[in-house]
């Protein structure tokens, strides 16, 4: 047996008191899980209140947060410390959590439809949507739920799944419009959050968007940066003069050549924000990194698939691997286009890489510490899109102090920002109250969306991980200057 303590959330809203977090140290078997040691703590105290039924993972009912995330407690090893909590939802008291309203949301199947069994296309479809156990860990985090009327991801995940069945009468494009089916900023949270790794959006809500789009029931913003897509090859509109007209197609390093990167730009560090991307290149060339332009790339796409407009997917496709095929290492410094080119553009005969996972990889020279306090803001299709986390972190603790803060939605993805402005401002203020809380004196993120909008609402300097890298070089070579063993010039 081993001795542990754990914190459990106690909570009664009868009481009028705040929730609280209450010790137990408790006894259990090597290789238990948070619910045998929940079941230790009620033996001592039996008021504590917690669901459990099938005691493996089939049920769903013992959804909850260990350690600020959802989890099945039948399924986690506990650990000494361990924080136990309730999901983000209306709370029954202590653990339970009131899911009744958004299962009442879950759509069932209507008999009738052509009354054909699905085909064997469909039913692989179909076995990619049927593993849910309405635990409602998804529920808990979407973001689209914290500040719309949004019926959540599995809600839309069972009405794609009632589309695709030819036994089902409903119509379940308009029902999911009606549902607000292009709330979700296509973040991944529920995926992430997913004890079944059910891939909601893109399984789910990108389907659904594109066959509402067929309809003709996507949103005016979207058909208008569709249009712009189309006629531009760019989803943003120039308002500044963009990068390929401020660069060379090849830059030398300012030193011997260590490594090569084909720089795939994105239309945000093009068109809105060229700056950060000249900070980028001039970190990679200070670093030993040929970095080339090719001058043909357009738009990766992440705008269209997002909101469902298909239609120039195939060309924008074709023509951004064929400008890149030369070039054996392809890299990002746009979350979204680095999550599209990895997970959208299928085989590729290149090999796509972040530019955090690029200066990892190479190596950098150490820059100078800036007296200063950041906070970083991780873009949600770098986390959880490409699993990119502590790279960026690593770099920034080199230049300057980090204070962390939840990783949560800015609220500039998925079409949001463009199509439900009221959504994404309310994100937008979630972020701010976020980063006020940290006391940082800047934010620090690594994606031009995320950094874009979050300025926004916030009155902090936001910046990008190779813009402070930048810094920190810069008065490195300042220092450098002015030191005695170094004449100025």
């Amino acid at each position: 047996m081993t001795e542990l303590t754990i914190r459990v959330s106690r909570f009664d809203p009868v009481s009028g008191e705040p929730a609280r977090l209450v010790p137990y140290t408790v006894e259990v078997h090597e290789g238990a899980r948070v619910l045998n040691a929940l079941h230790a703590a009620h033996e001592q105290d039996p008021t504590l209140a917690y669901r459990y039924c099938c005691g493996s993972g089939q049920c769903g009912s013992c959804a909850m947060k260990v350690n600020g995330k959802p989890v099945l407690a039948c399924m986690t090893p506990v650990a000494d410390g361990d924080v136990i909590e309730p999901l983000d939802l209306p709370v029954v008291r202590d653990l339970v959590v009131d899911l009744v309203p958004r299962l009442q949301r879950i759509a069932a199947l209507v008999p009738g439809g052509e009354g054909t069994l699905p085909d064997a296309e469909t039913v692989d479809r179909l076995k990619e949507l049927c593993d849910c156990i309405e635990c409602g860990s998804c529920i808990s985090v979407c973001p689209a739920v914290a500040v719309t009327d949004f019926s959540g991801p599995t809600a839309m995940r069972q009405l794609e799944r009632l589309s695709l069945d030819p036994r089902d009468a409903g119509d379940r494009i308009a029902e999911a419009d009606r549902e607000n089916l292009f709330a979700c900023t296509v973040c991944h949270a529920c995926y992430e959050a997913c004890p079944k790794e059910i891939r909601i959006p893109g399984k789910a809500i990108e389907r659904l968007r594109a066959e509402a789009h067929r309809r003709g029931l996507s949103i005016p913003r979207h058909v208008e940066v569709a249009d712009l897509v189309r006629t531009t090859d760019r989803s943003v509109a120039r308002t500044v003069t963009p990068l390929f007209e401020r660069v060379d197609a090849v830059m030398e390093p300012y030193g011997p050549v260590r490594g090569e990167v084909a720089f795939f730009v994105g239309c945000m560090y093009s068109m809105r924000l060229p700056e950060t991307a000249l900070d980028a290149i001039e970190v990679l060339r200070r670093n030993g990194i040929r970095v080339i332009i090719p001058m043909e790339q357009v738009c990766c796409g992440s705008p269209l698939i997002r909101t469902g407009q298909l239609e120039e997917l195939a060309r924008l496709k074709k023509t951004n691997i064929d400008a890149f095929r030369p070039y054996p290492l392809v890299m990002t410094t746009c979350a979204g286009c680095g999550m599209t080119l990895k997970t959208n553009y299928g085989e590729l005969p290149f090999r796509v890489m972040d530019i955090n996972e690029v200066l990892t990889e190479f190596g950098i020279e150490p820059p100078a510490r800036l007296p200063l306090t950041v906070t970083y803001h991780d873009p949600c299709h770098l986390l959880r899109g490409q699993g990119i986390s502590e790279e960026p972190r690593a770099f920034i603790r080199q230049v300057a102090d980090l204070v962390e803060m939840p990783a949560r939605c800015c609220g500039s993805g998925g079409g949001v920002k463009s199509g439900k402005p009221e959504e994404a401002d309310a994100l937008g203020e979630l972020r701010r109250e976020a980063i006020a809380a940290t006391g940082a004196e800047q934010v620090i993120s690594s994606c031009p969306f995320c950094e874009f909008h979050i300025q926004g609402h916030t009155d902090l300097p936001v910046r990008n991980v190779a813009s402070l890298l930048l810094e920190g070089y810069r008065k490195k070579d300042a220092e450098t200057a002015g030191s005695p063993d170094q004449p100025s010039s």
